[in-house]
């Protein structure tokens, strides 16, 4: 009997390990950083939003430098806390070359009203459903806001977070 429960054990031990293995590596799959597809790339670099001043912003102009593309909207409150943050980012990176972009995930008429209270340094796009099925090219699977993705000068991915950026995550950047 005791035989029995030992091997019994082990066999349990073995799944439990196995099954925790198998969980880590899924877990790991899905944070990784995977490259863009140059299909993606080259879809993005070709991409064009007005602008809430009525200009056009080419992305293609900032290609060549190392690129925050910060995903948001009016409506959603981590997104307006981090502004802020990424406009100093932009304000003390920018002379090094970095370059961020906003794409606004909204109706025009609120991201222009919005702009006018709350002015940011780096240029913003009116991306609305265009800059949805954006983002869930370059991994926001989930559609959250608001979801950043970084590109160094090579476009090759850097990062990409889903959620309210930190201090850190920016200072992670430069390096």
């Amino acid at each position: 009997m005791t035989f029995r429960l030992s091997r019994r054990h082990a066999v349990l031990a073995g799944v439990a390990v196995a099954a925790g293995l198998a969980g880590v590596g899924v877990a790991l799959k899905r944070h990784a950083l995977s490259a863009l597809s140059p299909e993606v790339m080259q879809e993005l670099w070709a991409m064009e939003f007005d602008m809430p001043d009525g200009q056009v912003m080419k992305l293609n102009a900032f290609q060549g430098k190392p690129l925050v593309i910060n995903f948001w909207a009016t409506w959603c409150p981590p997104c307006i806390e981090e502004m802020p943050l990424l406009d100093a980012f932009y304000q003390q990176n920018s002379s090094n070359g970095w370059q961020v972009v906003g794409l606004a995930i909204d109706q025009p008429s609120r991201v222009r009203q919005f702009l006018t209270q709350h002015a940011v340094s780096y240029p913003v796009g009116l991306a609305g459903l265009t800059g949805t099925a954006l983002g869930t090219q370059l991994g926001n699977d989930q559609g959250g806001l608001p979801f950043t993705v970084v590109l160094d000068a090579q476009s090759g991915l850097k990062a990409r977070k889903l959620g309210k950026l930190s201090e850190d995550d920016l200072k992670n950047w430069l390096l």
